[in-house]
């Protein structure tokens, strides 16, 4: 049995069920396979990788960058997490469109995001460990984000007191952003 790749209604943006060997010991499975993700159309060369620990109720994105998008493979090593994308390329049929999937750490289930999506999630459960590969390196000049509860893109969040930090809590709107902050 090979992973599972499922296409979603915005170009490029790739729901992942990956096969999990199981036996009595525990489990196996392979994070990422360049071959097989290629020739599902994931042909990303992943450069950093990151680990994300947080409480129930955080609330983390959007977050993109503008001049060095990054493509995300995201997972939920523990707990659950409701991931969402959005998208930001230029010229999208689907610009501004945005879908959420719910990640967890015991169906390994991964995102691909693609570049040019900002991204964010909330924790569901006491506590989420979220590991993500990255397609370029973080840059914190070149970082950028689009407010979580903007109501011009209506993402439906799980009803809950979000924890936001200060500089999620103020980004602008999508439609106050120029499109030339978007990187093709």
């Amino acid at each position: 049995m090979a992973p599972k790749f499922i296409g979603t209604e915005l170009p490029g943006l790739t729901i992942v069920e990956p096969e999990i060997h199981r036996d009595p010991r525990g489990y196996f499975l392979e994070v990422t396979h360049q071959r097989k993700y290629t020739a599902a159309g994931i042909g990303a060369a992943f450069v950093q990788a990151n680990l994300s620990v947080s409480v129930r109720g955080t609330l983390r994105g959007l977050h993109y960058q503008r001049r060095k998008p990054q493509g995300k493979l995201v997972s939920a090593l523990r707990g659950e997490i409701f991931d969402v994308a959005v998208d930001l390329r230029p010229g999208s049929s689907t610009f501004g469109r945005w879908m959420g999937v719910r990640l967890d750490g015991e169906t390994k289930r991964q995102l691909y995001v693609p570049e040019g999506f900002a991204h964010g999630f909330c924790v569901l459960s006491e506590t989420a460990e979220v590991f993500y590969l990255c397609t370029d390196y973080y840059d914190p000049e070149d970082e950028a984000g689009i407010l979580w509860s903007d109501p011009g893109i209506d993402i439906d969040w799980p009803k809950m007191d979000f924890i936001l930090s200060e500089k999620d809590k103020r980004h602008p709107t999508l439609d106050s952003v120029s499109s030339g902050k978007f990187s093709t």
